[in-house]
């Protein structure tokens, strides 16, 4: 069973940057799609970012334009940059992966918290 492994959570000012990195704990074959999810206390996970195997991205509205996402196909790694950060981005972040091989099959990272201070 592959686990993904998220790192480069943390506390910031608002205003500030964080990158996480998602990284599997073995090579993943047939993989399409790489993403990052959050979940704010309360509320629901939310879409933030994915990136497919071929580079196309999709954002959430409240981050374009802030945070960009961007993938090592070699290492089947994901990452998250995260800029000009806001308390409202306060969440716990999940990289997530999906793909096809004889099936379809999802991966869930375990989540890194990122808490954006005012």
């Amino acid at each position: 069973q592959v686990q993904l492994v998220e790192s480069g959570g943390g506390l910031v000012q608002a205003g500030g940057s964080l990158r996480l990195s998602c990284a599997p704990s073995g090579r993943i074959f047939g993989l399409s799609t790489m993403g990052w999810y959050r979940q704010a206390p309360g509320k629901q996970r939310e879409l933030v970012a994915t990136i497919t195997s071929g580079g196309s991205t999709n954002y959430a509205d409240s981050v374009k334009g802030r945070f960009t996402i961007s993938r090592d196909n070699a290492k089947d790694t994901v990452y998250l940059q995260m800029n000009s950060l806001k308390p409202e981005d306060t969440a716990v972040y999940y990289c997530n992966a999906a793909g096809r091989l004889l099936k379809r099959y999802e991966y869930w990272g375990q989540g890194t918290q990122v808490t954006v201070s005012s």
